[in-house]
C-alpha cells in the first residue's frame, strides 16, 4: 500500500485547522463592522455609557487591536505583549490600544462578569479604546477564532501591518512592538 496518498489526505484534513481562519489582510482595512449590542465603553464622571462602535473609528493613530473572547484565558493569552505595550510608554496623541472583549464568547454564566471587568478596566486604563461585543459581531465579521486572543496592529489609515491569532511568540511581540514605533 503506497503511504504517501494516505500522508496527503491527511495533510489535507489537518491543514484548515493549523491555518488562521480570519479574513483580515495585511496591507488592507480590517473588514467592516459595527458594535451596537453594548458597544464602546465611555467614561465620564466615573460613570460607564456605552455608545455604537464601528471599525471607521480605527484611523488617526497606530493601534494595537486585541479582540479577544470574554475568557481569563483569552486575556491572559497576549498578557506579555500588552505589558510591552504598557512598558513602551507610547505616546497618547499618536498611539492607542483598542480592545474588543467578545463577550458572547464567554463561559455560560459569566457574563455580568466579562462586562464589570471590561467596564473597570476602562476606569484603570481610561485612555484606552474597550469595546464590549455583546453578540460577538466582531468575531463573526472578522471571522476570528474562538476561546482566543487575535493581535492587529494597524497604521494611522488604518491598513493593517500585523494580523496573529493565539499566543504571540517573543519574536512576534517585538516585531508587533517595534512595527507600532516605526509608524507613530
Amino acid at each position: 500500500m503506497n503511504k504517501k496518498p494516505m500522508i496527503a489526505l491527511l495533510a489535507a484534513a489537518l491543514l484548515p485547522g493549523m491555518v488562521s481562519a480570519h479574513n483580515i489582510q495585511l496591507g488592507q482595512k480590517t473588514p467592516n463592522v459595527s458594535v451596537a449590542d453594548k458597544g464602546e465603553i465611555v467614561l465620564s464622571n466615573d460613570e460607564i455609557a456605552y455608545q455604537e462602535w464601528d471599525n471607521s473609528d480605527l484611523v488617526g493613530k497606530v493601534r494595537v487591536i486585541q479582540a479577544i473572547a470574554g475568557r481569563s484565558a483569552a486575556k491572559e493569552m497576549n498578557a506579555e505583549f500588552i505589558e510591552a505595550i504598557k512598558v513602551a510608554q507610547l505616546p497618547n496623541e499618536n498611539y492607542q490600544t483598542t480592545t474588543i472583549i467578545n463577550q458572547d464568547d464567554s463561559i455560560w454564566g459569566t457574563g455580568g462578569f466579562v462586562k464589570s471587568s471590561a467596564e473597570d478596566s476602562k476606569r484603570d486604563f481610561s485612555w484606552s479604546s474597550m469595546v464590549l461585543d455583546a453578540s460577538g459581531s466582531v468575531q463573526s465579521a472578522w471571522d476570528l477564532q474562538k476561546e482566543s486572543s487575535a493581535i492587529i496592529v494597524l497604521d494611522k489609515q488604518g491598513n493593517v501591518l500585523f494580523i496573529k491569532e493565539g499566543k504571540l511568540t517573543s519574536t512576534e511581540v517585538k516585531q508587533a512592538i517595534m512595527l507600532v514605533k516605526e509608524n507613530i
